[in-house]
């Protein structure tokens, strides 16, 4: 394994004294005696419902994963789950977003037995619709709340929006055109072949890179095309971003007794508030996510403390423990029987 050089450390360390401070900051925010105290009050219904539409976002965004799989041929539902579960895991632990979604094109492989090219189709794909998505909902609900937000949010949200728009494009481009580069593996390897000793080892692997390029493309391209691919993706995202975070903020703004006018229009204030996500500025955005959100909906309207228990509280349900989750199916990568279990 390669040393990581001082200034990597360092940046490392920034990203996560950052998130640390984020969270030490949006704890101050929140009086946790009387947050145990309102959860403690809650009727059964509302704990039902918030367990429920958790669960029902949960099986949305394995089903993100589930309907490009399946079509390349039979899988099943549980392999694409432990997929997202370990590729959530990743991506909160580490300080990028990126390092998940550079992980899943061999998590696929571990878990369903895929080829690695078409695991790579599948993995780029999905990052690609998953950007989209969430740039052009997102870019709606900052429409509907720019009028309420001071220039420093709505500037942090536009480029972070932004960034998911352009990351969303770059992939689709790159993952439907990977065979230019076999032009550019053609120079390099006549260049490494007149390498003395290990120049035909060489060449001979990036001929493999050759062919590696062309069925991912192909496949790419299959899954590209095919509009109910896109339509129940897209509907497994919503489930999961706008469905099941929108209820669940809901039911706990109106648990503690604060509310969002319209109602209809808190998912959207949702999906652009956690777009800085994809900032690299903290590990998984952790901490930042939730302190960007918090002031959004503070400038909404909602009282600091219920804005801030309320997004800590669904961060959790949706993204941290289903992430812890994912630690477990992330112990069987690599294993031979990872692919049959």
């Amino acid at each position: 394994m390669a040393r990581r050089s001082p200034r990597a450390i360092a940046i490392t360390l920034v990203q996560y004294a950052v998130a640390i401070g984020a969270l030490y900051w949006l704890l101050t925010q929140i009086d946790l005696g009387a947050v145990w105290s309102l959860l403690g009050r809650l009727d059964p219904a509302t704990v039902l419902a918030l367990l429920g539409v958790t669960v029902v976002g949960l099986l949305g965004r394995f089903d993100t994963y589930y309907v490009l799989i399946d079509r390349l041929g039979p899988t099943r539902f549980r392999d694409a789950a432990r997929v997202d579960l370990v590729v959530n895991f990743v991506n909160q632990l580490l300080p990028s977003r990126l390092s998940g979604r550079v992980a899943a094109p061999f998590v696929i492989r571990s878990f369903t037995g895929m080829t690695l090219p078409d695991a790579t189709a599948v993995a780029a794909l999905h990052t690609a619709m998953f950007a989209l998505c969430y740039a052009l909902v997102a870019a709606v609900g900052l429409a509907v709340a720019l009028p309420r937000l001071s220039v420093g949010i709505a500037l942090l949200l536009a480029l972070s929006i932004g960034l998911y728009l352009l990351a969303g494009l770059a992939v689709l481009f790159g993952g439907a055109n990977l065979t230019a580069f076999d032009r550019l593996l053609a120079v390099l390897r006549r260049l490494f072949a007149r390498l003395p000793v290990v120049g035909d080892a060489v060449a001979d692997r990036m001929e493999g890179l050759v062919g590696f390029t062309a069925e991912s493309t192909a496949t790419f391209r299959e899954l590209l095309v095919l509009a109910r691919v896109w339509v129940r993706y897209a509907a497994g995202w919503a489930i999961k971003h706008v469905l099941a975070s929108g209820v669940r903020v809901w039911l706990l703004f109106g648990a503690f007794g604060a509310s969002v006018e319209p109602a209809i229009a808190l998912p959207l204030y949702l999906v652009a508030a956690y777009s800085v996500t994809l900032l690299p500025v903290t590990p998984g955005g952790i901490g930042i996510t939730e302190a960007t959100a918090t002031v959004v909906f503070v400038a909404l309207g909602v009282p600091g403390e219920v804005a801030a228990s309320a997004i800590l509280l669904d961060r959790v349900l949706g993204v941290y423990l289903p992430a812890l989750a994912g630690w477990y199916p992330s112990l069987s990568l690599g294993r031979p029987e990872s692919a049959a279990s």
